[in-house]
């Protein structure tokens, strides 16, 4: 496709970005790293490797916070750098498609406008696209057809739990467990049992590697502070307890699918029983999660093969086939 655009998801965790000029998918940290409070110091991938380690004239930051803008001007900084990123160091006139939450206010919609607008990316026009469609299209699904499909999207801030027909959505619901919560979990669980103060960082390792350490039999090796002597020590943290820890967050998550599916309309029910339920996003991954999901709902779970990149592949369809290209919209009394 000739045309310059850009397709942006804006994860509280990652910002992914596809340039359709060159056919390329971005995944970097979304976090910014600002010197008395001024200096952009680090930004994506870099900033998160010095989080939890800076010294206190650098303020490391996520601009987003469960799943709306809470820090406009540094969320614009960061578009502009990974736009430029992007682009060779040259930005040019492009067309911007960004995915939006369903469940949120059309103020907070708007702000994802005024994002792109402000950010000095040289936008032609900014087309929305709820996420939750984009996460069907990205899933292969053909979202334009009669059929309801459930699609369960895990994040790092968020969990949305939508159902798709017709490029559309019937029912959306966010709740605000993912990733983080996940994270929580692990470090206050690890407290109360060792007396020991890890760092979010290491608690997401552990949540990450999960599946390996008990395929493999073993506790999570980890490092942190020693509550009562302050001393750094190293512990091994058994996967039970890291597993029993997460268990009420996934519990949060299967309530509400049972929610949505009491609401679903019978003829898109039956079409969800025959397909079964789509989990992606980035914390869809940890082990137990989707198997928890089937037992509970009695539904078989479609585990998506790239579950980050869902959403922004399903934006890459709607720059790239003219089938899809009627599921973005312009947002109400802004031109094109």
């Amino acid at each position: 496709m000739s045309t310059n655009a850009f397709g942006i998801d804006l994860g509280t965790s990652n910002i992914k970005i596809y340039s359709a000029a060159d056919d390329k998918i971005m995944i970097e940290k979304n976090m910014i790293a600002v010197q008395n409070k001024k200096t952009v110091f680090a930004y994506g991938d870099s900033a998160y490797e010095m989080y939890e380690k800076a010294p206190g004239n650098i303020q490391i930051s996520y601009p987003l916070c469960n799943g709306v803008i809470a820090d406009i001007k540094n969320m614009e900084t960061l578009i502009r750098f990974f736009v430029t990123d992007m682009s060779g160091g040259n930005i040019k006139p492009a067309d911007f498609y960004i995915a939006v939450p369903t469940d949120i206010t059309e103020v907070e919609k708007r702000a994802f406008y005024d994002l792109i607008k402000d950010a000095n990316v040289k936008a032609r026009k900014i087309m929305v696209v709820e996420k939750a469609v984009a996460d069907g299209l990205g899933l292969d699904i053909d979202v334009k057809n009669s059929q309801g499909v459930l699609v369960v999207n895990v994040g790092y801030d968020t969990t949305e739990v939508s159902i798709l027909s017709l490029g559309g959505i019937v029912l959306s619901r966010l709740i605000k467990t993912g990733g983080l919560k996940f994270d929580e979990a692990i470090r206050s669980a690890v407290r109360k049992e060792y007396g020991l103060l890890i760092g979010g960082k290491t608690a997401e390792g552990i949540k990450k590697s999960l599946a390996e350490l008990e395929e493999a039999g073993t506790g999570a090796e980890v490092f942190g502070r020693d509550i009562v002597t302050g001393l750094p020590v190293e512990r091994e943290i058994p996967t039970e307890l890291v597993v029993s820890c997460l268990e009420e967050h996934f519990n949060s998550i299967i309530d509400c699918v049972k929610v949505i599916l009491e609401r679903t309309p019978p003829e898109l029910g039956a079409d969800i029983y025959r397909h079964g339920i789509y989990l992606t996003g980035g914390a869809s991954q940890i082990s137990h999660l989707a198997d928890m999901l089937g037992k509970s709902t009695g539904l078989r779970v479609n585990v998506a093969e790239r579950p980050i990149e869902s959403v922004v592949l399903g934006l890459s369809k709607v720059l790239n086939e003219e089938n899809y290209k009627s599921v973005a919209y312009a947002i109400e009394g802004m031109g094109k």
